[in-house]
């Protein structure tokens, strides 16, 4: 009975992992079982640099979770912000794991995975500051990423937009008075304020509210579909809210996700 119950088990692995093989042979992966993620390494609390160098965050965490429920290993590209999508349609790397909004205009360049985490923008000014809301930032110099949402806010705003390729860059800046606001993701700068210990604050408003999703090129939807499985297995079983919980206190993962466009 025990050696037929051991020939059974050796029969179910083999026939799981011959489903996996051939699952992810269908995902159009660059390297076969290899997930290949770009991410920045330089958005805390998304993408940073532990003391050792390696890569942690709740972008990578979530990631390394899904390439491992796929039977994949995870593979990171560190890229910096205004290359990812280029380098996504060159072909670089099979996803984008770096936070990025979803919206109707990326919609129609990539395929999104289901919407992973909820936030929203908020505006980043030195305590003390006379700037309490959007009204606020006209005329005056304030920071955002290049190429992202926030620069489309603050200009939208009519305030001197100072463009900036990495988010620590932006924060330097207003801590030395270079702008007067940055805007930027809400959890993002609770981080850094918290960590940083940084004379800053954040305004009471929200610019913005935002979903991030995985970004692939355009009609992946069979590696997309492969992602939200996992990741709606993640929030089902708690797996999710214990890797992100850590970093800001509570599990982020929208109440009503943005869903993967089909057509």
């Amino acid at each position: 009975m025990k050696f037929r119950s051991i020939l059974a088990a050796m029969a179910a692995l083999a026939t799981f992992s011959g489903v996996t093989a051939r699952a992810a042979d269908d995902l159009g992966l660059i390297a076969p079982g290899k997930l290949m993620v770009a991410t920045e390494g330089t958005y805390p609390p998304f993408s940073m640099r532990e003391a050792n160098g390696d890569l942690d965050g709740l972008e990578v965490r979530v990631m390394k979770e899904v390439a491992k429920r796929l039977g994949l290993e995870y593979t990171p590209v560190v890229t910096k912000w205004d290359s990812l999508l280029v380098g996504l349609m060159a072909g670089q790397f099979d996803v984008i794991s770096a936070a990025m909004d979803i919206t109707e205009e990326r919609q129609q360049k990539v395929t999104f995975s289901d919407g992973w985490l909820e936030s929203g923008g908020r505006i980043v000014t030195a305590k003390g500051s006379d700037i309490a809301s959007e009204a606020d930032l006209k005329g005056r110099p304030v920071g955002a990423l290049v190429a992202s949402n926030w620069t489309k806010i603050a200009e939208a705003a009519g305030a001197d937009v100072k463009t900036y390729k990495a988010e620590s860059d932006a924060i330097q800046d207003l801590v030395n008075g270079n702008v007067d606001a940055v805007i930027t993701d809400s959890i993002a700068a609770a981080y850094v304020i918290k960590e940083s210990g940084l004379p800053l604050t954040m305004t009471e408003e929200y610019v913005s509210t935002v979903q991030k999703g995985f970004a692939m090129q355009k009609g992946k939807l069979a590696l997309a579909a492969a992602i939200n499985g996992a990741l709606a297995d993640m929030i089902a079983d708690g797996t999710y809210a214990e890797l992100t919980s850590g970093l800001v206190g509570y599990s982020p993962a929208p109440a009503k996700p943005i869903r993967t466009l089909t057509e």
